[in-house]
């Protein structure tokens, strides 16, 4: 027999209350250079120091996403790099958390660490970093690994499975929970995000600052449905991390902005590409000779 009873309609998109963006603790390599010549990039560990950075930002975080201990219905959805520095930054990250507030968590290739080469000689890496700087750091490519750009390519396609898991509901049980995202990362990995994110330029990226160690940028779902990383950090600190005036007063807007309202008044939209537009009656004018 047939069954032509309706299907239950689908649930409708919960957005995330939080994306929440974690660099990886103090490392040996952030200690010493030399660990990377005998020591493969995706497996050098924390230090000592990383562990109680991991530790303090589990709890920071934990504080973030659940109001202070006022809010009851949140619940938090983890993405890591698989290197060994950021997954053992996450298991001192967990041991804040209780498991009833946690839904899951993926290791997720696409936001890893920049790739500099295999074994990296110190001398030679050296001489390579100050011809990035002469070349630019976006566009500057490793030889044997990766440049900025190839970040960017790899993390835009993480965004586009991120968005297709928040579309059809996969991270999210019960729509009444506050559902936060941490990503687990790097540093390059983490101001490519944002740049593809907040739609920077090039030029803005490459006055952008690295995170510190198990430092955190919160981006938080405003009133009108943007993401905005203004409502949680304030303008010094956005200042500090090489935000200019105009990226900032884009942030400030962000936090009340309706969903799919575009910032006019944000000069890198238009005006990092023309520095003269024609009269705007012209073609107006012209269109009255013909007439």
């Amino acid at each position: 027999m047939v069954d032509y009873s309706p299907s239950p309609s689908p649930r409708p998109r919960a957005l995330p209350k939080r994306i929440i963006l974690v660099r990886h603790g103090e490392s040996a390599g952030n200690i010493d250079g030399a660990a990377y010549t005998t020591t493969p990039d995706n497996k050098i560990p924390l230090t000592p120091q990383g562990i109680d950075q991991a530790k303090r930002a589990g709890s920071g975080i934990c504080d973030v996403v659940s109001h202070g201990g006022a809010s009851s219905n949140w619940k938090v959805y983890f993405y890591v790099s698989p290197y060994l520095r950021t997954r053992s930054t996450l298991r001192e990250i967990g041991r804040s958390f209780p498991r009833n507030r946690v839904i899951g968590a993926r290791e997720e290739c696409r936001v890893r660490e920049q790739d500099f080469g295999n074994f990296q000689v110190a001398e030679r890496m050296k001489a390579i970093k100050e011809t990035r700087e002469r070349f630019g750091r976006f566009f500057y490519r490793f030889p044997e690994g990766e440049s900025a750009a190839d970040v960017y390519d790899r993390v835009s396609s993480f965004l586009e499975s991120l968005w297709r898991d928040i579309d059809m509901n996969r991270l999210q049980q019960d729509s009444t929970d506050e559902l936060n995202l941490v990503i687990v990362s790097h540093g390059l990995a983490i101001r490519v995000f944002l740049m593809k994110w907040f739609k920077w330029t090039v030029e803005q990226f490459e006055y952008l600052n690295n995170l510190g160690n198990c430092e955190f940028r919160v981006m938080q779902l405003g009133i009108g449905g943007e993401y905005s990383l203004a409502i949680h950090h304030s303008d010094e600190e956005m200042q500090e991390w090489g935000l200019s005036a105009d990226m900032i007063a884009d942030q400030r807007w962000r936090a009340h902005a309706n969903k799919g309202d575009f910032n006019e008044k944000s000069p890198w939209y238009l005006d990092s590409f023309f520095d003269h537009f024609a009269d705007s009656n012209c073609e107006d004018a012209e269109d009255l000779q013909i007439l």
